[in-house]
């Protein structure tokens, strides 16, 4: 699926080969193994998909090509009720923060920073 996007983008099929594998996480010289090229010819391909893919860095493509991997998180639908109860109650004074990651949201406890630290308005080396 990933692959035809990214040809559809204009990308050939080599360098949708490499895009797909470095979104997978894998390492230029991994890729290089993979594919029987070397690590030259796989950077040379990554400034190519760069270029095309209107990009500036790996991170870049990576964020590109996530929703285009087909990785798809579900959240247990036991652990909702568990989490908005514990919102109502406040247990321990933690609040639920949530953080996006692709298509779903990560929920969990979060402790509170302490705010005792350096409290005679002096820092010092980091509050110590």
């Amino acid at each position: 699926m990933l692959r035809d996007v990214l040809i559809q983008k204009g990308l050939s099929n080599r360098e949708a080969e490499v895009a797909e594998l470095v979104s997978k996480g894998l390492s230029n010289k991994e890729v290089a193994n993979q594919l029987f090229v070397t690590e030259k010819t796989v950077k040379f391909h990554l400034t190519n998909i760069y270029k095309k893919m209107s990009v500036k860095s790996r991170a870049q493509l990576i964020v590109w090509c996530l929703p285009h991997l087909g990785f798809v998180e579900s959240e247990a639908p036991a652990a909702q009720p568990a989490i908005n109860q514990q919102m109502a109650v406040g247990q321990n004074q933690n609040t639920i923060n949530t953080i996006p990651a692709g298509n779903t949201t990560v929920a969990g406890n979060v402790t509170p920073i302490r705010t005792d630290i350096g409290s005679n308005g002096d820092a010092g080396a980091f509050g110590l």
